[in-house]
């Protein structure tokens, strides 16, 4: 009986201690998750401060000419790029903070591949004062894919709303959307997303991709009719 006594003591001892140890678990993977829910959505402001401020930015007069030309010696003909100017808009991007290297590189390729194009005659005479005859930059803002803004503010973009698809340690990719739109505004609008992608580098989000800037897209010969 002493023995039966002492044994079923020892049992009682050992659950109290599983479910101490399985409830200290529990508390520090509900802690461990409250913790990186926090994380998400710091990182989610961030993101979305950082679109925010590169749109705004965009509208500056710091901003970069999207397609510096060079013209013909009769000033009709667009033949192709001033690459020192091109080189002043890459200097401009840098120095924003606002995008990685990666994403100034893949505008330089935009660039230098719609330049080569052009001197070998692969999208015919361009004409000065005629839109481009590539898609990018042609017609619409590769910023915001758009040729205005559904806002009448000083901040137009200070309702940018963000939406986060996919995130790890040091990469996100999602898509933003007006956000909250007038009264009188074109319902239309709510339906526009545009796609990004950002990097975290020395702790910061920096933009990686954006839509109007997709490579593919950018350099293909556009379609008037």
């Amino acid at each position: 009986m002493k023995t039966t006594g002492i044994l079923t003591i020892i049992l009682v001892l050992v659950l109290l201690s599983c479910n101490r140890n399985n409830s200290t678990k529990k508390t520090i993977i509900e802690q461990t998750e409250n913790l990186q829910y926090i994380d998400t959505l710091k990182d989610k402001e961030e993101i979305q401060n950082l679109i925010r401020q590169t749109l705004n930015w965009a509208e500056s007069q710091n901003s970069i000419n999207f397609l510096p030309v060079l013209t013909d010696s009769t000033n009709s003909i667009n033949i192709g790029f001033n690459l020192n100017q091109h080189k002043s808009n890459l200097d401009k991007l840098s120095a924003t903070k606002f995008f990685t290297n990666g994403f100034i590189e893949n505008y330089n390729q935009i660039i230098l591949t719609l330049d080569k194009n052009l001197k070998n005659n692969e999208y015919g005479k361009w004409l000065v004062g005629d839109l481009p005859p590539f898609t990018f930059a042609s017609d619409i803002d590769p910023w915001t894919l758009c040729q205005d803004v559904p806002y009448d503010k000083p901040n137009p973009f200070e309702n940018i709303e963000v939406k986060i698809t996919n995130i790890n340690d040091n990469k996100a990719e999602g898509f933003w959307k007006w956000g909250k739109l007038e009264i009188y505004s074109d319902s239309s609008w709510e339906d526009f997303l545009y796609s990004f992608s950002v990097k975290k580098e020395n702790g910061k989000w920096q933009i990686s991709y954006l839509q109007g800037f997709d490579f593919n897209k950018a350099i293909k010969k556009m379609d008037y009719e």
